[in-house]
């Protein structure tokens, strides 16, 4: 059987048998397009469906990519409102395929990016539906009180905002490919500004339209969210916060061209960014008065992630097509933060002393 980079498909078929998983066949597998950071593979036996998820190839940078992370939070949703893949095996031992990885079931359905999918209605009926169904999910996961489902230990809620501030700084040291002032300017803006945290929950942490899958025959329905790499127990504004960065409003935004999860957002039949904001607040009960600061630190996060995958691929060491944007949307990310938190009104992250 010929394996696809960073996957060893013998040795995969060996450790599901020994832990019980039947394969009708030899295993064949390939990557799937459209991720950026952990690699993710499609395995079939012939008769079965599943995905495997495994660490880049290269520039791993500390607490990311974890696989064991995954697969718990993954193992913890199986029974709760919250669609996720059913959770098969986990190996945290790098030697047999040369980093740890996990296999979950593969979901048949609908990853929307640029274009709704052709057996869709193009229509803003579809589109509404699509919207309210990313909202109630993630609305439906941040009401999920982490203890009830086994993840009281899967973060510390104290202290959090400044500790991503800082963390993904040092993300940012270890993996920067060329000095960026405008990003020191964001990374103290943050630090001068940190918010009163919002309500202890499950954060997934880069929730956006193509880390869900919709269910093929109904776009109203998801049924899966995936990539859950850098889920935690923290702060869920940090949740919204990113998700108003993904949701694109102007075609014509350079820094919106640059963003990773496509530009689905701008049909019609979307709500606005307000309008979707002002869902989320209604329902949810959380005061988001400092919200401008966690979508300041949703540009910084994700800044800084594509650095990091700009520098795996400046090695050599990325596996699908697309890394070449990585590095040029880096700056552009930044500004635009830049530019929001100097309109933002708040003491601190305004700027200006």
């Amino acid at each position: 059987m010929e394996s696809p980079p960073g996957l060893d498909l013998s040795a995969v078929e060996a450790f599901l048998a020994s832990h019980g998983v039947h394969t009708a066949g030899p295993l064949r597998g390939e990557v799937i397009p459209g991720g950026r950071s952990n690699l993710t593979y499609r395995v079939t036996d012939g008769a079965h469906r599943w995905v495997l998820r495994r660490p880049p190839l290269a520039h791993v940078l500390p607490t990311a990519h974890d696989m064991a992370r995954e697969w718990r939070v993954i193992s913890a949703l199986q029974d709760t409102g919250i669609p996720v893949p059913g959770a098969v095996v986990l190996c945290e031992d790098a030697a047999v395929i040369g980093a740890p990885f996990y296999v979950m079931d593969y979901i048949d359905g609908c990853v929307v990016r640029d274009r709704l999918p052709p057996e869709w209605p193009a229509t803003a009926a579809t589109r509404e539906a699509m919207a309210a169904a990313l909202i109630d999910t993630l609305l439906t996961l941040h009401a999920v009180v982490p203890a009830d489902v086994g993840l009281a230990d899967f973060g510390r809620p104290q202290g959090f905002l400044e500790r991503q501030v800082r963390r993904w700084w040092q993300q940012w040291e270890a993996s920067k490919t060329r000095d960026l002032p405008a990003i020191d300017e964001l990374h103290q803006r943050l630090l001068d500004a940190l918010p009163i945290q919002s309500a202890p929950g499950i954060v997934h942490g880069d929730y956006r339209f193509d880390n869900v899958i919709y269910a093929r025959d109904d776009p109203g329905t998801i049924a899966a969210v995936v990539d859950w790499e850098m889920s935690t127990v923290g702060d869920p504004l940090c949740d919204l916060g990113l998700l108003v960065v993904y949701w694109v409003t102007d075609s014509a935004d350079p820094a919106a061209r640059a963003l990773p999860g496509g530009r689905v957002s701008l049909g019609e039949g979307f709500p606005t960014r307000d309008e979707m904001i002002a869902s989320y607040a209604s329902r949810s009960g959380r005061d988001l008065s400092h919200l401008e600061w966690y979508v300041a630190l949703g540009h910084y996060k994700l800044a800084i992630i594509a650095e990091g995958i700009n520098a795996r691929f400046l090695l050599g060491m990325t596996v699908g097509e697309g890394f070449e944007t990585m590095g040029p949307a880096v700056p552009l990310i930044v500004d635009r933060a830049l530019e929001r938190a100097s309109a933002s009104g708040l003491a601190g992250l305004s700027g200006g002393g």
